[in-house]
């Protein structure tokens, strides 16, 4: 049977081999097919900013922003609207014929450089998509690099949102984004530039962390409440913090509280978000199951990035998306860069809804990222040389729906009593409210923050090798079992590779678009494996005794 489509870019895709006929995220083919169309003008448009580059000439931000946003748009969980994507290919396609245009020398400009989007686009679509690459090792580091830096594109598209920029930054990924289009780059020359993307991958974190911070003050240990309150309700998903700081400030004064949902967690942790009473605490759990959390909240809803889950008719009214999020049929709220978005609408939605069904009560701790954990260090370097804390167990990524991921929640519950989890991502809705205890008033649990927020896990690392006077990051008392499910995960992967981090365990499966000889170099390399049962990954981590 011919293939309608083909995606493996998340951990869900179907039989851990690809999405052919329809993607296990709900994405249909028609939306699949525009999605490769628009990586591969994104791609064209690239080859271009990178000659234009190499003659000396300079990149506007905006085009840089306009690649950036293609990219984050084809994750996993992000844009569902195929017009809203077709808008995205012709707006790609202008910009790259005026680019083109600055250009003294277009020879040897790939053919997506000089594609002027003549012709039917699905049948372009279908001869530029994953498996237009046919040998399969250069075909999987291809798109080994091409979700890297897709996740590297969310992580400096928020950063962009704060009016921080590196043009550094964009510059290699537009180049790297341009290699894969490059017949003539060997095997050894992809390897190296997948450990290179993990470079750019640390470099983009930082900026996104100087963002953040910057705007928002650094994360503190705080209490967060899961319970709900008597007053209607906004639920706000995804990572964007400049969207959720814009509708905290338009909903002064009307009634309506504003809730945390899935990977917004962690914005209660800043200090400049504490001063708005009405934000209130944090409904739900993982983005996985937000059809029965979306449901029971009875208010709007806003994703202001990836992570939907195609909704119920009982909600999809009450769906809003917002920058690179889109879905068809639901209301979305416009606003480039540095504009002032309006939410008026979500905010009289919400005047009109009940509030929130309680589904939870109590209340989780966070804000362990590096600066609040550098506060803390003497206490946990002596606990460490005390013996108090005997290892670190890295336990951050993603969450998803699959049952083998059971596995991380068991784990944690496993743990000896003298391990303390690190946590970034939507993973520790795995182990988050589990009565882990403290060691001498340390938490068992230590998150600190969003997925992006995996960079001070690697700054913590490296700190606690600088402390312990140690040559060698895998020399600490640090083991890796880190869960993932789309792009963002990648560039995380890759950053913690690129800094020397070795053997990382990565479930609940390895990922499809690794071939055999990808995944080889891999474990050989760096000592990438996968998950056993916990009975055993307790003995390897932790000795028979565990």
């Amino acid at each position: 049977m011919e293939n309608k489509m083909f995606c493996y870019q998340c951990q869900e895709t179907a039989g851990c081999k690809g999405c052919t006929m329809v993607g296990v995220c709900g994405k249909k083919p028609d939306v699949a097919a525009m999605q490769d169309l628009l990586m591969y003008v994104s791609k064209g448009i690239s080859a271009v900013t990178t000659a234009l580059r190499k003659e000396g000439k300079s990149v506007a931000a905006g085009i840089n922003h306009l690649i950036t946003f293609n990219l984050f748009t084809t994750i996993t969980n992000a844009n569902f609207d195929k017009e809203s994507i077709e808008g995205r290919i012709r707006a790609t396609l202008d910009a790259k014929k005026e680019l083109l245009c600055r250009l003294s020398n277009t020879a040897g400009l790939p053919e997506s450089a000089v594609w002027d989007g003549s012709g039917d686009w699905e049948e372009k679509a279908k001869s530029v998509g994953v498996l237009s690459t046919e040998n399969e090792d250069v075909r999987s580091l291809r798109e080994l690099i091409t979700y890297g830096l897709k996740g590297l594109s969310a992580y400096t598209k928020h950063a962009n949102a704060l009016l921080q920029d590196d043009e550094e930054v964009d510059a290699f990924l537009q180049r790297a984004l341009a290699a894969t289009l490059d017949d003539t780059l060997t095997v050894d020359d992809l390897v190296a530039l997948t450990l290179e993307t993990g470079k750019y991958g640390v470099f983009g974190m930082a900026l996104l962390d100087k963002a953040n911070t910057t705007a928002y003050g650094n994360p503190e240990i705080t209490k967060v409440n899961i319970g709900a309150g008597k007053n209607p309700g906004i639920l706000v998903s995804g990572h964007d913090l400049r969207d959720l700081e814009m509708l905290l400030e338009q909903t002064q004064g009307t009634g309506v509280d504003v809730y945390t949902h899935s990977e917004m967690l962690p914005a209660h942790y800043y200090p400049a978000f504490k001063k708005y009473p009405n934000f209130v605490g944090n409904y739900g759990n993982a983005w996985w199951k937000q059809k029965e959390e979306f449901e029971s909240f009875n208010g709007p809803i806003l994703m202001t990035t990836n992570c939907i889950v195609p909704p119920k008719d009982s909600y999809k009214d009450r769906l809003y998306t917002t920058g690179a999020a889109g879905y068809p049929g639901c209301k979305h709220i416009p606003g480039e860069i540095g504009e002032r978005k309006d939410f008026s609408a979500l905010i009289e939605h919400a005047k009109r809804c009940a509030a929130p069904t309680e589904i939870e009560t109590g209340e989780i701790t966070g804000g362990f990222a590096h600066a609040q954990v550098f506060a803390l260090a003497d206490k946990v370097v002596e606990a460490v040389k005390s013996g108090a804390i005997k290892k670190f167990v890295v336990m951050g990524g993603c969450d998803g729906r699959a049952k083998s991921r059971d596995y991380y929640a068991e784990f944690a519950k496993a743990l000896p009593q003298d391990a303390v989890i690190l946590t970034a991502g939507c993973a520790k809705y795995r182990y988050n409210k589990l009565p882990l205890g403290e060691i001498g008033g340390i938490p068992r649990v230590l998150d600190a923050g969003q997925c992006n927020d995996s960079y001070s896990l690697a700054i913590i690392a490296l700190k606690l090798k600088e402390i312990f006077g140690l040559d060698d990051i895998n020399d600490l008392p640090i083991v890796y079992n880190i869960a993932w499910y789309e792009q963002k995960a990648v560039i995380v992967l890759l950053a913690l590779l690129y800094l020397g981090v070795k053997n990382i365990h990565l479930g609940p499966t390895l990922p499809a678009f690794l071939s055999p000889n990808v995944a080889k170099i891999l474990v050989q390399n760096f000592g990438i494996a996968g998950i056993g049962t916990v009975e055993d990954d307790m003995k390897l981590f932790f000795g028979e005794n565990a």
